[in-house]
């Protein structure tokens, strides 16, 4: 999966999309309900690592397969939502990418 542009986007989009989810429903409420804000610090950390080389990811994939500005800002907005990098993984699977 790692051998490729896309492949590199597909699964660094995977594990950022995974460290949302964990940040947005375990740890966000962990900090605002529990009193407990480590959680956030770390893995807040580890998302926003994971979103700097999806965007990196994202830059190689715009360059070696020349993609537009709308599959580009589609793919930053699927970074932005909830489930959206699942979403992209899908649609690129199903391109044949």
């Amino acid at each position: 999966m790692f051998k490729t542009p896309i492949g590199r986007l597909r699964a660094i989009g995977i594990y950022e999309g995974i460290s949302f989810l964990v940040l947005l429903i375990i740890a966000m409420p962990l900090k605002y309900y529990a009193d407990f804000p480590q959680p956030v610090k770390y893995i807040g950390m580890l998302h926003g690592i994971l979103f700097i080389l999806y965007l990196l990811a994202l830059a190689h994939v715009t360059w070696a397969h020349r993609w537009n500005i709308f599959k580009v800002l589609g793919a930053i907005l699927a970074s932005l939502l909830p489930f959206g990098t699942f979403v992209l993984d899908a649609r690129l699977r199903r391109s044949g990418r």
